[in-house]
């Protein structure tokens, strides 16, 4: 199955509080258990955590209250659309998504470099580092999803940031498609091959060069959409276990 431990895990978390939502064991209104509960009880990482909050909020399940805690929607039973991990698990789906990321990541970007700030230059920035230095698959998969996130932060658009966190780690292929094993140093290598996209995104949106940030974006969900594509024709079809 195509997904990193990550996912996986957050999967787990997303499904069991959905099941408890819909029964009414978790009616609308009441509060979700904190982070340092779920990471006691589960065994997760906060990152895990957070990457599960975060799809339910994009899925209209849970709202944030500053200061008191994440809770229950109103209406929270209601189920829209989302993606699981069997959907993205074939090489062809993944060209599917990446099809339609096309058009949403190119014109992200635009909008980024049109009303990007400096706060946001420097979140773009952190997440480059934090790939840079990623040597396993979860973590490099994580700062790419950042990435992506600080990005549509940046147009200012909050749409774009609840699509983007709505798709969470599914906005990043899987990378077991090329990564298998534990060789930390192929890791690094792809990872830095992939950044060297993000850089030249992140070079425009700088600059507040509007095409440039389009053209970067478009060039980068080509490559990835020509990488899937080889592999399809090698006879791929699905990702490794």
């Amino acid at each position: 199955m195509a997904v990193t431990k990550a996912a996986s895990l957050a999967d787990n978390l997303v499904q069991r509080f959905e099941e408890q939502i819909e029964t009414g064991e978790m009616a609308p209104g009441s509060r979700f258990p904190t982070e340092k509960a779920i990471t006691e009880s589960f065994g997760v990482s906060r990152t895990v955590v957070r990457e599960a909050y975060s799809r339910l909020a994009a899925r209209g399940l849970l709202i944030s209250r500053r200061g008191s805690g994440a809770y229950v929607a109103e209406g929270a039973q209601y189920r829209a659309f989302q993606l699981t991990a069997d959907e993205v698990s074939a090489i062809d789906d993944v060209l599917k998504l990446l099809e339609m990321r096309m058009g949403f990541e190119v014109e992200m970007a635009g909008l980024a470099a049109q009303r990007r700030s400096e706060e946001d230059l420097a979140e773009i920035r952190r997440t480059l580092a934090v790939m840079d230095a990623s040597s396993d698959v979860d973590e490099s998969v994580v700062a790419d999803a950042a990435f992506h996130a600080a990005i549509a932060r940046a147009t200012g658009n909050a749409y774009f940031l609840r699509f983007t966190q709505f798709l969470g780690v599914r906005l990043v292929p899987s990378r077991r498609l090329y990564l298998q094993g534990s060789d930390a140093k192929k890791h690094q290598r792809y990872a830095r091959t992939i950044n060297r996209d993000h850089e030249a995104i992140y070079a425009a949106i700088e600059a507040g060069d509007a095409t440039a940030a389009r053209r970067a974006a478009r060039q980068h969900m080509m490559k990835s959409m020509q990488r899937y594509a080889k592999l399809k024709a090698t006879g791929t079809s699905r990702a490794p276990d």
